[in-house]
């Protein structure tokens, strides 16, 4: 990378005065005034683990520049709560934390959900704070503003066989990722089996998109562990047996179905895994159990960097984070900026071109120069940064 990303913008620390709960802002870069990421809420989060994501988001921005659209990259920033988001006063802190940040989300924090935290329940929480909405700070941006926030409300409202098009898009795009990749490598979907970490919004999506396109999901876990078919899971299933913090009720098991520890999911005979939960998930030690051929980070940095070098000596592909899940955050803006309508089959036919073409981008750049798809990625954003900052200018 280069030298403009070495150090953060701006970094907040933040004490909630009630629970004494700590919270976290992250900025890494301001494109045209403005930074985009999520806000995640789990226990143990930290203040480098929020400036970790926030140099993601960077990254993702601008992997997805095309100067031809409509949506212009913002910067990178990211928001963090170290709160159990199942605790009783997990809302109120949200509120509270929102509260405190104000002054930056109205004017130059773009934020929405991340882990531990649903949409609905960020727009609810900052509303309560006062927020007009908690990507505000976009709005002097827009061409058309009145249009452009009535196409992402109505977007919001869109459903696909019971779950909000918000809630798919992202996990279109992973899909897309994982089918780029074995196309790629000319390996058939039937009998490509996948294990997947995680069934909330990201992981669900995922395992709903790949299921329908012919491959097994062999195993999937959550919070209180895995659920294993050899012969594929019935994902809608699943999906439907869900709480809202994406955790499956063991009674909506089927025929077949096995209950095992929560880390079994490492292990699963699966060509594909797809962490799609917490951070940090596969380390050096772990990394040893896994037996698939690709690792499709659906997650943000799932994979410890030492662990991915291993995993790399063993023949196993790391596709990163900054790619595979990007086009959640990219759905937001090419709706709000106008590229897409407030369809469902227009969003995810722009997510899949534009996440496979991004895919084919980075692996034929990591194939041509030997190194990893992670390094190629962040060659492609060392390229694009400077040309969006000659067009539009940054702010450090």
């Amino acid at each position: 990378m280069t030298s403009d990303l070495d150090a953060p913008l701006l970094t907040l620390a933040w004490t909630d005065h009630l629970t004494g709960r700590r919270g976290y802002l992250v900025v890494d870069r301001l494109v045209r005034g403005v930074a985009s990421g999520g806000l995640r809420m789990r226990p143990g989060c930290t203040p480098d683990e929020v400036a970790g994501l926030a140099r993601g988001m960077t990254m993702k921005e601008a992997l997805h520049y095309d100067p031809g659209a409509r949506y212009v990259p913002l910067g990178g920033a990211k928001g963090g709560i170290d709160c159990d988001p199942r605790a009783p006063e997990a809302y109120g802190v949200l509120v509270r934390y929102l509260r405190a940040m104000r002054p930056y989300i109205e004017t130059v924090w773009t934020t929405g959900e991340d882990l531990g935290l649903t949409q609905d329940m960020v727009d609810r929480a900052a509303a309560e704070a006062g927020l007009v909405s908690s990507v505000q700070a976009v709005y002097p941006l827009l061409e058309d503003e009145t249009a452009a926030r009535k196409r992402l409300a109505d977007a919001f409202t869109v459903e696909v066989d019971g779950i909000g098009l918000d809630a798919l898009v992202g996990g279109c795009g992973v899909a897309e990722a994982v089918l780029t990749a074995l196309d790629r490598a000319r390996v058939p979907y039937t009998g490509t089996r996948v294990a997947v970490q995680g069934l909330g919004t990201m992981g669900g999506a995922t395992a709903r998109f790949l299921a329908r396109a012919g491959l097994p999901v062999v195993a999937v876990a959550d919070v209180e562990g895995t659920i294993a078919n050899p012969d594929g899971l019935d994902v809608e299933r699943l999906l439907a047996a869900r709480d809202t913090h994406g955790t499956v009720d063991r009674r909506a098991l089927g025929p077949g179905d096995r209950a095992l520890p929560g880390d079994a999911w490492l292990a699963a005979e699966a060509e594909v895994l797809v962490p799609a939960a917490v951070s940090y998930a596969v380390d050096t030690a772990n990394q040893a159990r896994i037996r698939a051929r690709w690792i499709v980070e659906a997650a943000n940095m799932p994979v410890l960097p030492a662990a991915e070098a291993l995993l790399a000596a063993r023949g196993v592909t790391v596709l990163p984070d900054v790619v595979v899940n990007s086009s959640t955050n990219a759905w937001w803006w090419w709706t709000l900026f106008g590229d897409i309508g407030a369809d469902a089959d227009e969003a995810f036919a722009y997510t899949r071109r534009s996440m496979r073409a991004l895919v084919d981008l980075v692996l034929d750049r990591s194939d041509a120069e030997g190194t990893s798809p992670r390094t190629a990625a962040h060659a492609v954003v060392a390229e694009r940064l400077p040309v969006i900052a000659e067009r539009f200018g940054w702010y450090r």
